[in-house]
C-alpha cells in the first residue's frame, strides 16, 4: 500500500473531521444548531474521543421499553393533586429530582416537543427506538453530573435531535459551519427539558399564585379579566393603569432564583434553572415571518415581491404554517397580551418564572388592599365586609362623592406585565399608591418604574385595558313605586352603569395596519389580496372563520354588536373588491347583484360562457359549496354576554382538584356520617313538597333551618289569623287551580306557585312574626 501524501492527509483529516461533526449537524435544517458558543469545529481527535466515549455510553444503557412502566398523564395527575393539598403558604416543595428519574414524563416532554415541532403529538408506540435511546442518554446525561451544569444552548454533540433534522455527511467549509452557528435557533434537546421542568414547576406553583393573576395561566384569559372588571370595578373612580415590562424584563437571575426557591427546594431542579439563566445567548436569526415596513416594502422590487407570493413547498416533516384568518386574527392581540418574557436560555419556562416573580407584587398589593379598606354607614355598596357589592354589576343608586366618612376601597388585576388598580377615594390615595408602588419595585427587583409607566385616571374620561374602553355611562331609569294610597308612582331617576365597549378605534388600526383598510375617520376597505389565487368558497370559508372569532374574543363588550359589525362590513368589502378584480366586474355593486349581500352565489368569469352551470358542477362533486360572509345583517350579530361573575371564581380544574382531595380525606367523611345522624335525609322532591305545601298553607316558606318550637309559634299564629286572611287564601287557592290546569308538569306547578307568593310573603310574614310576639308577652 503506497504512503499517503501530506496533500492527501490534509484532505483525509478535513474530511473526517468535516464528516463527524455533519453526523451531529445539518446544514439543510438548523433546528439542532444553536447559539454561538464554539465558532470553530473542534479538533479531529477530540472529536473522535468524544464521538467514541458517547457510543459506549449509549451501549451501557438500559432498555428504554423496560423504563416506560407508568401512565406520564397519572404521574403528573398525582403530582397536582399534591401540591394542591399543601397549604398555598407553606414550606417549599422538596424533592422534585424523583420526577427527573421517571423515564416516562421523559418521553411525555418529548412528545410535547414534538407537537411543537412537527406540528403532530406522536404516540408513545410510534417513537422510534434510536430516539428513545438519545432520550435515555439525555436523561442519564442531566442526572449522572451533578457538579456540572447541563449545557444549554449546545452547538456541537448533542445528545438528542429533532426528528424533523435527518444527518447530513455532506462536508462545509468553516466560514459556513459559524454562519450556521450564528443564525441557529435553540436545539431541540433544550425544548425537551424545558417541558419537562414546566411539567414539575407549574403545578408546584399555581396553588401559590395570587386569583388576581391572569396571564399564562390555565383556565384563565382575557376574558376572566374583561369580566372580572365589569363585576368587581363599578364603584371605584380613580385607576392606575402601569406598565411593568422594563421590571419584568430586567429581572436579574439572583432575583429569579430567590423567588423561585421559596416554592421549590430540590438542588438539581435550582441548578438547572439557574445554569438557563447564566449560560450567555447569541443573538439568532431573524425570523422569517416577520413585518415588512410599509416604506421599505415600497422600495422592494416587484420582482422581490413576486417571490415572496409564490407557493412555499414544504418538507416532508415540516409543519404547515397557520391559515391566514388566524394569523389575521393574532394581528388583532391586545398590546397587553403581546408581551412574553424570555429568559436565557428558560425559552417556554419564562412566561411562569415572571409569573413567580410578580406574584411578590400580588402578594403585596393584596396586604395594602386589606388595609386601605374602610366602610360607611352611608355607603349603599359596601357596607361591611370587603366582599360586599360583588352581586350586582351595576349599582344606579351610586353618587359617588368626597369625605372623610365615605368608605375607602381599593382592587387589583394583573395580567402578565400590565397591571390595574382601581381605588374608591380622593385623587391623593392614588398618588401615594404610585409613590410606594415605585419603592416596591426598587427594594425587591431592584429596578425603578418611572412616572410615565403608571397613569393615574379618572373613570369619566375612560381607561383602555386589553383594547376594550373602561368608562361610567349616566342611565336615566324609571322607578315605580307603590306610595302611601296605593297608586302606582312612575318616576325618572340618574344613575351610573360601568361600562365596557371595545375599542373601534384600535380595531381600524388593526385593520390598517393588516392592509386591509386605509384612512382614520372615514376608513375605506382594501381588497384582500393575500386570497388572491384562492377560490370564492376557501375565501369566504376563512374569513368566516376570521369573524366567528372575532365575535367570540369582543363577547363581552357592550358593543359587540357595532364592532363586529363593522369588522363583517370591513371582510365584505375587501372580499367584494378582490372578487370584482378577479372576475373583472369593475366594481363592488356587480359583485353585489351576482353574488348576493353575503356572497354566497358563485361569480366566474365573463370570457367562460360555455362553462358547466355551478349548480351541475356542485352535484357531481367538482367543486365546494359557497358559505355565505356571516354578520351580513345586523340582527345576526350575538348581544354582549352579561352573565354574572362571582368575586371567589376559580377555574373547573381547580374545583376539580380541590373536590377530589377532599373526597380523599378521611375527616370528611366522619363529619358527613356525624351530619347524616343528626340530621335526616331527604330527596328533593320532599323538599319541593314541603316549599308548595308551606306556601299553600302559610303563605311562606318555613326554612328547614328553623326549630320546631318557632314552626309550633307560626302554626299558632296561623290559627288565630285565619279568619284575618280567609280571602288571601281563597285567592291563592283560586290561583293555585288555575295554574294547576295550565301547568304541564308537577315542576311548573311549583315553580309557579313560588313566583306568585314572592310577592306576597312579606305582608304575611309580618302579621305571623306580630302574632307570636304578642303570645309571648301575653304568656309571660
Amino acid at each position: 500500500m503506497p504512503c499517503p501524501t501530506p496533500v492527501s492527509l490534509f484532505f483525509l483529516l478535513r474530511h473526517h473531521r468535516a464528516s463527524s461533526l455533519l453526523l451531529l449537524l445539518s446544514p439543510r435544517s438548523t433546528s439542532t444548531l444553536a447559539h454561538n458558543r464554539h465558532p470553530c469545529p473542534p479538533s479531529s481527535s477530540s472529536d473522535v474521543d468524544l464521538l467514541r466515549k458517547q457510543e459506549e455510553q449509549r451501549q451501557a444503557l438500559q432498555n428504554p421499553y423496560d423504563l416506560m412502566k407508568e401512565d406520564p398523564i397519572q404521574v403528573c395527575s398525582d403530582l397536582w393533586v399534591r401540591c394542591f393539598g399543601r397549604p398555598a403558604d407553606g414550606s417549599p416543595l422538596p424533592n422534585l429530582t424523583g420526577f427527573l428519574k421517571k423515564f416516562d414524563l421523559w418521553v411525555l416532554a418529548y412528545q410535547r416537543a414534538c407537537a411543537h415541532h412537527t406540528g403532530s403529538f406522536p404516540p408513545r408506540g410510534a417513537i422510534h427506538l434510536p430516539h428513545l435511546r438519545s432520550l435515555l442518554a439525555l436523561q442519564v446525561s442531566v442526572l449522572a453530573s451533578p457538579r456540572r451544569p447541563h449545557p444549554w444552548g449546545a452547538s456541537t454533540h448533542l445528545l438528542l435531535r429533532s426528528p424533523v433534522d435527518p444527518p447530513s455527511t455532506r462536508p462545509i467549509s468553516r466560514r459556513k459551519f459559524r454562519a450556521l452557528l450564528d443564525a441557529a435557533p435553540p436545539p431541540f434537546q433544550d425544548r425537551v427539558l424545558q417541558e419537562l421542568l414546566l411539567l414539575l414547576l407549574e403545578p408546584a406553583f399555581e396553588p401559590r399564585f395570587s386569583p388576581k393573576s391572569h396571564a399564562f395561566r390555565p383556565g384563565r384569559s382575557p376574558h376572566t379579566v374583561l369580566r372580572t372588571l365589569r363585576s368587581h370595578f363599578a364603584g371605584y373612580l380613580w385607576f392606575l393603569k402601569v406598565d411593568l415590562s422594563s421590571v419584568a424584563d430586567g429581572l436579574g437571575t439572583d432575583v429569579i432564583l430567590r423567588c423561585v426557591e421559596r416554592g421549590v427546594s430540590d438542588r438539581k431542579v435550582l441548578s438547572l434553572i439557574k445554569s438557563a439563566l447564566r449560560t450567555p445567548v447569541m443573538a439568532g436569526s431573524l425570523p422569517q415571518d416577520q413585518e415588512v415596513d410599509r416604506l421599505a416594502k415600497k422600495r422592494m422590487k416587484r420582482k422581490m415581491l413576486r417571490k415572496r407570493r409564490k407557493k412555499k413547498v414544504l418538507n416532508e416533516n415540516e409543519p404547515k404554517p397557520d391559515p391566514y384568518w388566524l394569523r389575521t386574527f393574532f394581528g388583532f392581540a391586545p398590546r397587553e397580551a403581546t408581551w412574553v418574557p424570555n429568559y436565557g436560555h428558560c425559552g417556554i419556562l419564562s412566561p411562569l418564572l415572571a409569573n413567580i416573580c410578580l406574584s411578590e407584587l400580588d402578594y403585596w398589593m393584596e396586604e395594602r388592599i386589606a388595609k386601605y379598606f374602610r366602610a360607611s354607614k352611608l355607603d349603599s355598596i359596601w357596607k361591611e365586609s370587603i366582599n360586599d357589592g360583588s352581586h350586582n354589576p351595576a349599582w344606579p343608586e351610586f353618587v359617588p362623592s368626597s369625605g372623610n366618612e365615605k368608605t375607602r376601597k381599593m382592587d387589583y388585576i394583573r395580567y402578565g406585565s400590565h397591571i390595574l388598580i382601581g381605588i374608591r377615594g380622593p385623587r391623593e390615595d392614588a398618588v401615594e399608591l404610585r409613590k410606594a408602588l415605585i419603592e416596591f419595585c426598587e427594594i425587591t427587583y431592584g429596578l425603578r418604574l418611572e412616572n410615565s409607566e403608571i397613569e393615574i385616571e379618572h373613570i369619566t374620561r375612560g381607561i383602555e385595558f386589553l383594547d376594550h374602553l373602561i368608562c361610567r355611562r349616566v342611565i336615566h331609569p324609571t322607578l315605580r313605586y307603590t306610595a302611601t294610597g296605593g297608586k302606582i308612582i312612575s318616576q325618572k331617576g340618574v344613575g351610573t352603569l360601568l361600562s365596557i365597549t371595545a375599542s373601534l378605534q384600535q380595531c381600524i388600526r388593526k385593520f390598517r395596519r393588516l392592509e386591509l383598510v386605509k384612512g382614520d375617520k372615514d376608513p375605506e376597505p382594501l381588497p384582500c389580496t393575500p386570497m388572491l389565487y384562492s377560490g370564492q368558497a376557501h375565501t369566504n370559508s376563512q374569513m368566516n372563520k376570521f369573524l366567528e372569532t372575532m365575535a367570540d374574543w369582543y363577547k363581552y363588550a357592550d358593543n359587540r354588536k357595532k364592532v363586529v359589525g363593522f369588522c363583517g362590513y370591513v371582510i365584505r368589502s375587501s372580499l367584494a373588491k378582490l372578487y370584482a378584480a378577479r372576475y373583472r366586474l369593475k366594481s363592488r355593486a356587480k359583485v353585489y347583484k351576482i353574488a348576493s349581500r353575503d356572497l354566497s352565489h358563485p361569480l366566474r368569469e365573463s370570457s367562460r360562457n360555455d362553462a358547466p352551470e355551478f349548480s351541475d358542477l356542485l352535484r357531481m362533486g367538482l367543486v365546494d359549496a359557497i358559505d355565505g360572509i356571516q354578520f351580513s345583517h345586523m340582527s345576526l350579530i350575538p348581544s354582549c354576554d352579561y352573565t354574572p361573575f362571582p368575586r371567589n371564581w376559580v377555574p373547573d380544574h381547580e374545583l376539580v382538584l380541590r373536590e377530589y382531595i377532599k373526597l380523599q380525606d378521611p375527616k370528611f367523611f366522619c363529619e358527613l356520617h356525624k351530619s347524616i345522624k343528626q340530621q335526616e335525609l331527604s330527596s328533593p322532591q320532599d323538599d319541593i313538597s314541603k316549599v308548595v305545601w308551606d306556601y299553600k298553607v302559610f303563605g311562606v316558606w318555613s326554612k328547614s333551618q328553623r326549630t320546631t318550637k318557632e314552626q309550633g309559634k307560626l302554626e299558632e299564629g296561623a290559627n288565630a289569623c285565619r279568619v284575618s286572611c280567609a280571602g288571601f287564601h281563597q285567592g291563592l287557592d283560586a290561583d293555585i287551580a288555575a295554574t294547576a290546569v295550565s301547568a304541564q308538569s308537577y315542576d311548573h306547578l311549583c315553580f309557579s306557585i313560588m313566583a306568585q307568593g314572592d310577592g306576597m310573603s312579606f305582608n304575611t310574614e309580618n302579621i305571623l312574626y306580630r302574632i307570636s310576639t304578642q303570645a309571648e308577652i301575653s304568656r309571660g
